[in-house]
């Protein structure tokens, strides 16, 4: 009965781990590595606090915002 316990730590601990390190190769939300050509580009610029990279803002025919890195 002690075993089961153990497993179930070692297996949230695995997908947790595992988690954290997918998260370095998975684009957050809106961010593009180049725009679209049918998107318009505006000022608004930023630095992205995480990555330390520049980033325009970008917004489509429905208005959504796209980020991409600044070259």
């Amino acid at each position: 009965m002690a075993l089961i316990p153990i497993v179930i730590w070692s297996a949230v601990v695995v997908l947790v781990a595992g988690a954290f390190i997918a998260s370095f190769w998975v684009k957050r939300h809106g961010e593009s590595d180049v725009p679209n050509p049918d998107w318009t580009p505006t000022n608004e610029v930023f630095k992205d606090p995480t990555t330390n990279r520049t980033m325009r803002v970008w917004i489509d025919q429905v208005n959504q915002r796209h980020y991409v890195p600044e070259n």
